[in-house]
């Protein structure tokens, strides 16, 4: 039976580790407690906010409506074939351990997105994405509900309107469609694995690794992140802020012959990617601490509450971060964080 609470609070459910509460508050274990819920008037008459690790969001203030929270659970090999396995796993699973699980198995795919915090219902939502791999390359579909008629859809990748941290659960079926499953198409033998990322080929080149495994490859990527990244159990953070910029070739080399070692990378169409962390640290905000809250030492895109910092205090940081990157390279930096 469903448990409808209220003022509930948020604060270990947000990996900001931000002190807020919700007016209501619901935990969905199956799609059964989410057909219950559903039927309440409070599903009707109150804004809503699907919740699974709280990995990227941050609230500024109290959630005035319904969070409901995805801890379903479960995985399992949905078909099999001599060179490919599909996997469907339940939106409440833990995305790491999933990649584990697959890693156990020898199946490649999801090195690449190793330690990326969050549950596996989010990884479409954004289409996570690491050391030049989107989840969007290994999805086949996503299951789920339509949270005002009840029906259940199954959505192909193209449905799925997947871009650059980008999907159509970001903006048409935002709070409208809760997404129950994804399924995986993976590699079984003949992996093909990207280890073009720079940082990647150092790391198996200093282990003297020449033919890697997706585990040798998921061991170089958890070693790199771990070495960059904040651990939000220790302070709080949502990883990533801001959203690598794409700009033309134009202003690319305009910021090049000013700055020779820019780093890029081609993107389609003839624009550039740009690393938002660099343009923020060429600005002077790498280990800045603002009050409560701050810009990590070790990786400037990612912004971190030092402990009692607002959702406020944090979205004050970043308008000033995204206003000095403004100014000095004409560039807008757009968040991957989603602010509620």
């Amino acid at each position: 039976m469903i448990e409808l609470k209220e003022h509930t609070p948020l604060l270990h459910l947000n990996t900001f580790g931000v002190d807020v509460r919700a007016r209501y508050f619901a935990e969905v274990a199956d799609t059964a407690s989410l057909e219950e819920l559903r039927m309440l008037p409070v599903m009707r008459d109150q804004p809503r906010l699907i919740l699974g690790g709280g990995s990227n969001i941050l609230f500024t203030r109290d959630f005035q409506g319904l969070v409901i929270h995805n801890t379903m659970k479960g995985m399992r090999i949905v078909a099999e074939e001599s060179d490919y396995v599909h996997v469907e796993a339940a939106s409440g699973e833990n995305w790491h351990g999933l990649v584990l699980y697959c890693l156990d198995r020898n199946w490649g795919g999801l090195e690449n997105l190793s330690l990326i915090p969050g549950t596996t219902g989010a990884a479409p939502i954004q289409n996570i994405g690491a050391y030049g791999v989107e989840i969007k390359q290994v999805i086949e579909c996503v299951d789920g509900i339509d949270l005002s008629s009840g029906q259940h859809r199954r959505l192909t990748p193209d449905e799925c309107q997947f871009g650059y941290r980008e999907s159509v659960f970001k903006h048409a079926l935002r709070e409208k469609f809760f997404i129950s499953s994804i399924t995986l198409r993976l590699t079984k033998k003949n992996h093909r694995l990207d280890t073009q990322y720079g940082a990647i080929r150092e790391v198996l080149e200093q282990r003297r690794i020449t033919s890697p495994t997706p585990r040798d490859v998921s061991d170089a990527v958890i070693a790199i992140r771990r070495s960059k990244l904040p651990d939000p159990a220790v302070v709080g953070n949502a990883g990533s802020f801001f959203k690598n910029p794409t700009v033309t070739a134009k202003v690319a080399e305009s910021i090049r012959g000013e700055y020779p070692s820019m780093p890029s990378y081609p993107t389609e169409n003839q624009y550039v990617k740009i690393p938002a962390g660099w343009l923020i640290e060429q600005c002077g905000w790498r280990g800045k601490k603002v009050g409560r809250v701050g810009v990590h030492p070790q990786q400037a895109l990612v912004i971190v509450n030092y402990g009692g910092g607002t959702g406020a205090e944090i979205v004050a940081l970043s308008e000033e971060i995204r206003a000095s990157v403004r100014k000095k390279f004409q560039v807008e930096l757009m968040t991957e964080v989603n602010i509620v």
